[in-house]
């Protein structure tokens, strides 16, 4: 028979086994911080000398220690609440049930809640949550207020935006094309009509140059023939005037496009949704590049660096680059999303870190500050020399010279 308090004995593994697992919460002494397995057993320790003393050393300051466990309780209610559910609206009770599977969490019983619903109605009044009573109870919102998160969340919501407007006017332009098709009518119909003459009217009359009477042609001192103006088929009236056929060729060539581009023909538009599928293609999350002038924008870093330029030296993680400062020299290692680009004045090369030209260099052409976007010119690629249009600012930085 083995003894009575051996280690291995199957009563010794059987209270063990029960002491690992969650067990009720009425018997647990959060002064004491020790679970009961039943009620004798708790009504054992509420008698026990070691209760007696813990319970007058809190009774000197009572307040203390509640307010010290209501705090590490509504912390560690509200951390499941952000990190399990983030902002999405839940019951309650998930969440609490959520928060005792921990067997050493701190117990409301012994915080300034009574009930869960005191807890629920005091993260409402408070601003923590977004609380609503239904049929099914009470529900929790959680509302979120961590700058870096919320600096996140409109970049993302800014992405979509974006996203959504390229996509309603694809949409757009198709429907406007299709009903251009369905109509038939994509320039204005010619009508001809009958050539009418009245009677009694002026003869017309056509007169083509060196086909009338011959003149005597005109002869230099030595005798020899010169190409004079009935020789040429013009009058003599006339003066001759010199034409570059280059430069009439260009001038012709410009007219054509002025007037091609009066009116917008379909081959136009899908030559332009093309351009913006191209653009949609090449768009990345991480728009940092080595070389480029930035510009910080998290105050967090102080005034000594807040709304500075610098640097970008290298690029760590793709998210991450190591500055420069230009004003101070020091060196900063800073998240893209506390970094904007700079935009140069016009003339001045600059990078297109995003879109269907990322990592070409090109000129700065003009500015539209109304619709905020550039104009540049490719200095570098198979499209060296293209003018491109409305880029956003954020898609184009100034390079270090």
């Amino acid at each position: 028979m083995g003894k009575k308090n051996d280690f291995l004995s199957p009563k010794a593994i059987s209270n063990r086994i029960k002491a690992k697992g969650l067990q009720k919460l009425r018997w647990y002494c959060q002064m004491c911080q020790k679970q009961c397995r039943d009620e004798n057993g708790f009504k054992c320790h509420m008698m026990s000398e070691s209760h007696q003393r813990q319970l007058l050393l809190v009774g000197e300051n009572a307040g203390r220690y509640m307010s010290y466990f209501s705090e590490e309780f509504l912390r560690g209610f509200m951390d499941m609440l952000r990190r399990q559910y983030g902002t999405r609206r839940v019951h309650c009770n998930v969440v609490y049930n959520e928060y005792i599977k921990d067997k050493d969490h701190f117990h409301m019983n012994a915080t300034r809640w009574v009930t869960l619903t005191g807890l629920v109605k005091w993260l409402g009044r408070e601003g923590l949550c977004k609380v609503d009573e239904t049929e099914k109870g009470w529900f929790l919102q959680y509302i979120e207020r961590d700058p870096d998160t919320l600096a996140r969340q409109e970049v993302a919501a800014k992405k979509e935006k974006m996203a959504r407007d390229d996509t309603d006017r694809e949409r757009r332009m198709v429907r406007k094309m299709v009903e251009k098709g369905a109509s038939g009518k994509d320039e204005e119909e010619v009508v001809y009509t009958e050539l009418q003459r009245d009677e009694g009217g002026e003869k017309v009359a056509f007169k083509l140059g060196g086909m009338g009477e011959k003149k005597k042609e005109e002869t230099d001192g030595k005798g020899e023939e010169v190409a004079g103006p009935s020789r040429l088929g013009l009058k003599e009236d006339v003066p001759v005037v010199e034409v570059n056929p280059l430069e009439a060729a260009g001038e012709k060539s410009d007219r054509r496009v002025k007037k091609e581009g009066r009116k917008r023909t379909a081959l136009d538009d899908i030559m332009e949704m093309e351009e913006k599928k191209k653009a949609k293609a090449g768009r990345r999350e991480d728009w940092l590049f080595k070389g480029v002038v930035v510009k910080v924008v998290y105050k967090k870093l102080g005034e000594r660096y807040y709304k500075k330029k610098g640097v970008v030296q290298r690029i760590e993680d793709r998210f991450t680059g190591v500055i420069q400062m230009i004003d101070t020299g020091d060196t900063l290692k800073v998240d893209q999303a506390h970094l904007e680009t700079v935009i140069p004045a016009v003339g001045k090369r600059v990078l297109i870190v995003n879109g269907a030209y990322r990592g070409i260099s090109a000129i700065l052409k003009s500015l539209d500050i109304k619709n905020y976007c550039v104009t540049v010119k490719l200095d570098e690629g198979p499209c060296h020399g293209r003018v491109v249009n409305s880029i956003a600012y954020e898609d184009v930085c100034k390079l270090n010279e």
